[in-house]
């Protein structure tokens, strides 16, 4: 028998959207070698092909591998991605959501308004419809791992960068309701910050040159560019614990890949759950050890 420690997910299925490229597809090699099924969903069906026979090759013979072309922020789409994935493995134990688009880039006045409205269909309502669809499996089961890749925009203004900001930050508010709304079922939602990447959506963001983002912002990512970025493997790893038995307990969280020691987690996951750690929250004056709130 393999030892849980070398196979954290062995035995348990998981869907992950936008699985074809990215930070998707890493987090779908984590999986795959943690032991896990897997269905990869993403609109690119070529690149989706490609995706899937990697991880096929990686795969046990016990393993899974499953593909679905699909707009998740459609909602017959979403359904579609988790019915597939019951009939293929037969339950479903984890949801990745990581499916996301960078948006349109300039001052909000200027903005094409199709695009703002598709920045949020693909951001805030696909994660929430895969949630939406998955959720009667997990609460019959009494457990299921809800996961939701966030970005900069969800913790910080992002000037120029609205529609991807408000996305991101709604995601994580609907992250933290649901995982209240749940709590008591067995189902746990967190979600990754997973830092800044190197990906196809960095490119995306960089065609907006500098005066779709401002000359700093656009500097900004030039460098994130040259530097390389945060590595893949950062997030990857986050995913493959907040989907795994080490994780139990630990809910509506936001965690960093980078900066949040989060492999201690577990042995403070009692006292974590009486505190407000790792969440959006906002701060008062008596937080910066400002007295406003004194004057008369």
């Amino acid at each position: 028998m393999t030892h849980p420690t070398a196979a954290p997910l062995a035995g348990r299925s998981a869907v992950i959207s936008g699985g074809n490229r990215g930070l998707g597809l890493e987090i779908a090699r984590r999986y795959v070698a943690a032991g896990a099924s897997v269905l990869i969903c993403a609109r690119d069906q070529a690149l989706l092909a490609d995706a899937a026979g990697e991880l096929e090759r990686m795969a046990g013979a016990e393993q899974l591998i499953a593909a679905c072309a699909a707009d998740v922020s459609r909602p017959a789409e979403a359904d579609g991605v988790i019915d597939t994935a019951l009939r293929r493995f037969g339950r479903l134990d984890i949801l990745v959501s990581n499916a996301g688009i960078a948006g349109p880039g300039g001052s909000l006045e200027h903005l094409e308004w199709p695009a703002w409205v598709r920045t949020m269909e693909v951001n805030l309502f696909g994660p929430v419809l895969l949630c939406r669809a998955v959720l009667p499996h997990f609460k019959q089961r009494g457990r299921g791992k809800i996961i939701q890749i966030s970005g900069g925009g969800a913790t910080r203004p992002l000037p120029m960068r609205a529609a991807y900001a408000a996305s991101k930050a709604a995601v994580i508010r609907f992250m933290e309701t649901l995982a209240e709304e749940t709590r008591g079922d067995g189902i746990e939602v967190n979600a990754i910050a997973p830092g800044a990447l190197n990906t196809r959506m960095l490119d995306d963001m960089l065609a907006a040159g500098p005066e779709g983002l401002g000359d700093a912002a656009y500097e900004a990512l030039l460098e994130q560019k040259r530097g390389g970025g945060v590595p893949l493997a950062k997030g990857a790893e986050l995913a493959v614990f907040l989907g795994s038995a080490a994780s139990d307990g630990i809910s509506g969280r936001l965690l960093s890949a980078v900066w949040d020691r989060w492999r201690d987690l577990p042995r403070h996951a009692t006292e974590l759950a009486r505190t407000d750690v790792y969440t959006l929250r906002r701060i008062t004056p008596r937080d910066r050890g400002l007295r406003f709130e004194d004057d008369p």
